[in-house]
């Protein structure tokens, strides 16, 4: 076992790079009695030194994004399956950009930087999964809650009787909830931390940064923070509204990542994650488009 990995009963936490920091990530690895089981294989796991490779007999998937995925090369021979509404991210890149609804020049860019750094490979054999499924490992169980916002088909993992929950990307970091994508929902992501809330576990794993808690408490404490990212985010959109403002003077703003961040998606993710803010905030009469594509806070 791999210096800072985790072990509780039959399951190990794979601690990934900087614990997990983007763009590697934590995986979690069930040594049941008849079916060993990897769930989110990270790039990490390619620079271990502890030969999994090829040892898996079933690889479970938390959503199809392409840091969740980037270790199933080293598991060729193994069942692949995911929720149903992300098996296409599956299919090949074209399927993962439909998930990230990318067009033109950015979608081509965001293509050969997947390839490049994250080396997909394609498993259009894999099976899709509903909420309440569950895999008999033998002496383990787990047991899936679908839980989207994220993505449609994002889910967590609560495995049994260790009580593990692997969260997947409700990551608990001082980020925030990510809902940036074409696939992904803002409100959708509200109900499934509130979901997540709700489920009985005795550990919980994230697959970014933050890794494995023990602490009922300290989890609760790390899901509360996370979650007011979005009512954060909010507030300062109100505040920046306070005179009307154009969309992309918004998007220039950064409400979302910080201003030293530099990818080449960001400006896309900024004007999917405002649209959505945009819209409920109308609705609820508190923003007024003053003209098209320009707003303000309500007088």
């Amino acid at each position: 076992m791999s210096a800072g990995d985790h072990r509780i009963g039959r399951v190990r936490v794979l601690t990934g790079a900087q614990n997990g920091k983007y763009p590697a990530g934590n995986s979690l690895w069930i040594d049941g009695t008849d079916t060993r089981a990897v769930i989110d294989p990270s790039l990490s796991l390619q620079a271990r030194g502890d030969d999994l490779a090829g040892r898996a007999d079933l690889v479970l998937l938390s959503h199809a994004h392409e840091d969740h995925t980037a270790g199933l090369a080293l598991f060729a021979d193994a069942s692949v399956h995911v929720h149903h509404e992300d098996l296409v991210g599956l299919s090949g890149i074209d399927g993962l950009m439909q998930i990230y609804g990318y067009g033109g020049e950015l979608a081509a860019i965001t293509r050969a930087w997947v390839l490049e750094q994250f080396a997909q490979v394609p498993r259009p054999d894999a099976k899709g999964f509903a909420d309440g499924a569950t895999f008999d490992l033998g002496g383990s169980t787990v047991r899936v809650f679908h839980t989207p916002g994220h993505t449609r088909g994002h889910c967590v993992f609560r495995i049994e009787p260790e009580g593990v929950l692997f969260l997947g990307d409700i990551e608990l970091s001082s980020f925030g909830p990510y809902y940036g994508d074409a696939w992904s929902d803002l409100s959708d992501f509200e109900r499934s931390i509130e979901r997540v809330r709700g489920i009985d576990a005795t550990a919980w794993v994230s697959f970014h940064h933050v890794g494995l808690i023990e602490d009922r408490s300290v989890f609760l404490e790390k899901l509360d923070r996370f979650a007011a990212r979005i009512v954060e985010r909010e507030e300062a959109m109100l505040d920046f509204l306070g005179e009307p403002r154009t969309l992309e003077q918004m998007i220039a703003r950064r409400f979302v990542y910080p201003a030293h961040a530099n990818l080449p998606f960001i400006d896309a993710v900024e004007r999917r994650t405002l649209e959505q803010h945009l819209a409920r905030l109308q609705q609820q009469g508190r923003v007024t488009a003053v003209e098209p594509d320009t707003y303000r806070t309500t007088l």
